[in-house]
């Protein structure tokens, strides 16, 4: 076992402490609520660009994905080609236009607090629903991220499932207690870094022990030709239509997903969105590729011992454990605890963002100043932490499970609202806030049924509703007050 030797250890170790001085150092830097959420908006190209797709991918990239992949074969590609196409919409359409309406709709610094500001929502409500929304799924999606550290852990160091949770969410919190959100955009560019190296390394290093392109193939085949189907299941038969939609519909979730969108908010300048999208599109459809690489050859190259049922998420460290030596082994594995990371240190930030901006500062204490803001933001960390932690404590919990209810709920919540906020002069308050409600409860709904219609995704059904809510809304509402419509023009001009 990997567990055993000491050069994946010293790897990790050498690992932790790097991302923990990252931490240390912008803690010293840290001033004001603006610094510790936004990063003063001052991130560059490159940090913005592998940051936000770092913290989108999480440890279901180098886990869900490729287990799913060893599971069904080629249909997982169907996911992969959605989130793919959702990653450049979200830049193309989403990212510039959220940058200038964000910082000229009174300089925002939480997507609340942008919806707020773009409805001169003086009664709070907007905010608050928002920000209730966001607790709510971002307490499941950092959830999966501790669930996929303990995994990692319990299956390199051989720790009890428990304990490997409680190690992995630990140092999460350390350094996104320190150092807000430039440490955690400065730790994800290194961990999307580390991680494209592993995606890239693994597949190819398993092929070229299994004899080649043309012999790894063939040993697939000889498993089961299916796996190689796009268009057919395991058993030969054609793939539903709702499987392939809801695949495909995961590519909706990036227009909603507040970890995601903060990227953007936080860019030194708009004019850099341009690069920064080439360079995230490069990094996201060679990631995809090859974590789906990664389990349909996993399938042929662990044939003599198959994984046991429901350990499929497994795939990728098992594979690295059979094919590179102890220390660059630890480096690989390490990959899973970056992509772990660099996900849920994100999610406890925004989340501890909504709490101290959204909930306490409005609530409780109107005249706060930024240095209790801060250490408030700080705390929410912590108690946030903590109740992902109970929930993840289910060792049979399935990473990509938790990972695809949390992205719809986000998806649906508030994917709509952003692109008709950003393009639609005519939507409301009342839209906005009849958006929200439709799109969450619809999700939260809809995942509690199974069978026929019900089997679909639920974003699908979210995102629908959503819109549909937003516009019936808006149109039945009085037209919105003649400065948002001057505000909404400005952005354009701008």
């Amino acid at each position: 076992m990997v567990s055993s030797n000491v050069g994946v250890l010293i790897s990790f170790a050498v690992y932790l402490v790097f991302m923990m001085s990252i931490g240390w150092i912008f803690y010293k830097r840290t001033k004001n609520l603006s610094d510790y959420i936004l990063g003063g908006r001052g991130l560059n190209t490159w940090v913005t660009s592998m940051s936000a797709q770092a913290s989108d991918m999480s440890g279901w990239l180098l886990l869900g994905l490729p287990g799913a992949a060893y599971l069904a074969g080629m249909e997982a590609a169907w996911i992969a080609i959605g989130l793919a196409v959702g990653t450049y919409l979200n830049w193309k359409f989403v990212a510039k236009r959220l940058r200038k309406y964000t910082e000229i709709a009174g300089d925002s610094i939480t997507l609340p607090d942008y919806f707020e500001n773009r409805f001169r929502d003086d009664s709070r409500v907007l905010r608050i629903v928002s920000a209730l929304f966001i607790l709510i799924f971002f307490l499941i999606y950092t959830s999966s991220g501790f669930v996929a550290g303990a995994k990692l852990f319990s299956t390199v160091f051989n720790f009890s499932y428990q304990v490997a949770l409680l190690i992995g969410a630990l140092v999460i919190i350390i350094y996104t207690f320190l150092g807000g959100f430039m440490a955690v955009s400065w730790t994800d560019f290194f961990q999307g870094l580390i991680m494209f190296f592993a995606v890239l390394v693994v597949p190819a290093a398993a092929i070229i022990r299994g004899g080649g392109l043309n012999a790894t193939g063939s040993a697939i085949k000889d498993i089961n030709p299916e796996l190689l189907d796009m268009f057919s299941k395991i058993d030969g038969s054609p793939i539903p239509i709702i499987v392939v939609i809801s695949s495909l519909a995961w590519g909706l979730g990036y227009f909603g997903q507040p970890h995601i969108l903060a990227r953007f908010m936080a860019i030194r300048s708009a004019d850099n969105i341009k690069k920064a999208r080439w360079i995230a599109m490069v990094w996201v459809v060679i990631s995809l590729t090859c974590a789906v690489v990664v389990g349909i050859v996993g399938r042929a190259y662990l044939n003599a011992t198959p994984l046991a049922a429901g350990t499929e998420e497994t795939v990728f460290m098992v594979m690295v454990n059979a094919t590179a030596p102890p220390f660059i082994a630890g480096i690989l594995l390490a990959a899973i605890l970056a992509a772990v990371m660099s996900t849920a240190d994100s999610q406890l930030l925004v989340t501890s963002s909504a709490i101290s901006e959204d909930f306490y500062k409005v609530l409780f204490r109107k005249k706060a100043s930024q240095k209790e803001l801060v250490w408030v933001s700080r705390l929410a960390v912590i108690g946030v932490a903590i109740i992902a932690y109970v929930i993840g404590l289910d060792p049979d919990s399935s990473v990509l499970r938790l990972v695809a209810y949390a992205w719809a709920g986000f998806g649906a919540t508030f994917g709509p609202l952003v692109i008709l906020s950003l393009t639609w002069k005519r939507m409301t308050r009342n839209g906005a806030l009849g958006g929200i409600i439709a799109g969450g409860v619809t999700v939260i709904a809809w995942k509690q049924l199974s069978g026929g219609i019900f089997d679909l995704y639920e974003i699908v059904p979210g995102f629908i509703l959503s819109v549909s809510a937003i516009v019936v809304v808006s149109l039945l509402d009085k037209k919105p007050a003649k400065e948002i419509g001057d505000e909404f023009d400005s952005v354009s001009a701008a």
